[in-house]
């Protein structure tokens, strides 16, 4: 099977711990993404939630782990082109599924993202990239910004909730053996970084490596529903690694599995989505 992605991009996302991808993914994909939100929101899994606390304001809804709830999110999992961009990416012999997560904010919503990085919110370890895929144009303006190279930071920070005033999930300290930092107030501190921020046609997306911090640079608000689908990846070798008690709600769900501290990820909530070709 012939490459997708060029050396350039793969080049870039090594050092810059993010790229765009340009119209990887054709309206189809685009379409079949939107049904299974729409799906899910008539009937969303527990693990659903409103980020904003005013009932009558434009919401900030996520909902994650619903891939095998809907046939379009499994159908996109299984057959689209994202799990060997991921492979390419990781230079990874397998890719396998660690969660699936989608984003939807009402026009009007004031709710955004905090910056963070993923590597921290779940119990996960090891070689990890991340598909955030637009199911709109996007400009940059509005959309989500990466901290060019702070993949490389070599730093773990506690967890930021998305509710509103971002709250922290604890304090710095050491937890489970690894140091925890608070994540610095990016946004008071703009001039301190570079940014990675782009325009995206509907079928362009943006891939990043788990560690990368990214969040929302602008406080625009926005005129339309916005549709975000991402889903976290992993190469062979990653494993389950507990982390602090803000994780407790999502390792509840994979220990219900017979998933425990140091098992690989893999297996029926982390199943194989990508095997590259020994030949």
């Amino acid at each position: 099977m012939s490459n997708i992605l060029s050396s350039d991009l793969i080049d870039q996302f090594n050092k810059d711990g993010a790229v765009l991808i340009k119209g990887k993914f054709d309206r189809k994909w685009i379409e079949t993404l939107r049904e299974g939100i729409s799906k899910d929101i008539e009937n969303p899994s527990p693990r659903f939630e409103r980020h904003t606390k005013d009932d009558d304001a434009p919401g900030y809804y996520e909902d994650f782990w619903s891939w095998d709830l809907y046939d379009e999110f499994k159908d996109f999992l299984y057959n689209s082109p994202m799990a060997q961009m991921g492979s390419e990416l990781l230079d990874a012999n397998q890719i396998n599924l660690v969660m699936d997560n989608w984003f939807l904010r009402e026009a009007g919503s004031k709710s955004g993202a905090p910056f963070h990085h993923d590597i921290s919110y779940f119990d996960f370890d090891g070689s990890m990239c991340v598909l955030w895929l637009p199911l709109e144009p996007v400009n940059k303006e509005e959309g989500i910004a990466w901290i060019k190279g702070s993949h490389l930071w070599d730093k773990l920070f506690i967890r930021t909730r998305f509710q509103e005033g971002h709250p922290n999930d604890g304090s710095a300290g050491i937890i489970n053996g690894k140091t925890y930092d608070i994540t610095p107030d990016i946004l008071q501190n703009k001039d301190d970084y570079e940014f990675l921020q782009w325009d995206l046609e509907l079928g362009d997306c943006v891939f990043f490596d788990i560690r990368t911090m990214h969040g929302s640079l602008s406080q625009s608000i926005p005129k339309n529903d916005s549709h975000r689908y991402t889903l976290r990846m992993a190469k062979e070798g990653s494993r389950i690694e507990y982390r602090g008690d803000w994780a407790q709600a999502e390792r509840a769900i994979f220990e219900a599995n017979g998933y425990q501290n140091g098992d690989d990820l893999s297996g029926k909530m982390f199943p194989t989505l990508y095997q590259r070709d020994s030949l």
